[in-house]
């Protein structure tokens, strides 16, 4: 049987501003997700967490740099940044327009575009290995990330 919650809806939105130091990055953001929820005073709900670059991923897993590395080597076996054969030869279609990223936006569908995770009691329902990742693909440079909390706010 399920949990009725009641109370006052209420939604807070924040934006984070990452820079990472390499084109192509991944970078845990669960501590920063997990202060905004504990700052919205929402009780009960869910957290949208999305990048707002085309660019760029949000997705959850586990915290292991091991892992890091083969999303990272598996997305470039799919999307290489040299092209679409993986070296000098077939360029991306989306260069053509003067841009260098053909790679980075193939590399974000493929991980996925933004998470949406559980609030409980005022914190990030997580399972016991989930975290959240912010993956970079055009990196270096300002990027923001939307925060928004929905739900029930604390009595």
């Amino acid at each position: 049987m399920g949990k009725l919650t009641t109370g006052t809806f209420a939604t807070y939105v924040e934006e984070l501003t990452i820079r990472t130091s390499e084109r192509y990055q991944i970078q845990c953001i669960t501590q920063d997700v997990e202060r905004i929820v504990r700052e919205s005073g929402i009780d009960d709900g869910l957290v949208l967490v999305n990048p707002m670059h085309i660019t760029a991923s949000c997705y959850v897993n586990d915290l292991e740099y091991g892992l890091h590395q083969d999303i990272m080597q598996w997305l470039e076996k799919i999307a290489p940044c040299h092209g679409i054969d993986g070296n000098e030869g077939e360029e991306y279609h989306h260069h053509r327009t003067g841009e260098d990223n053909g790679d980075a936006h193939l590399k974000r569908q493929l991980l996925g575009q933004q998470v949406t995770m559980p609030v409980q009691h005022g914190r990030l329902h997580l399972g016991t290995w989930e975290q959240i990742h912010y993956a970079e693909f055009d990196g270096q440079r300002n990027k923001r990330i939307l925060i928004k909390v929905v739900g029930v706010m604390k009595s």
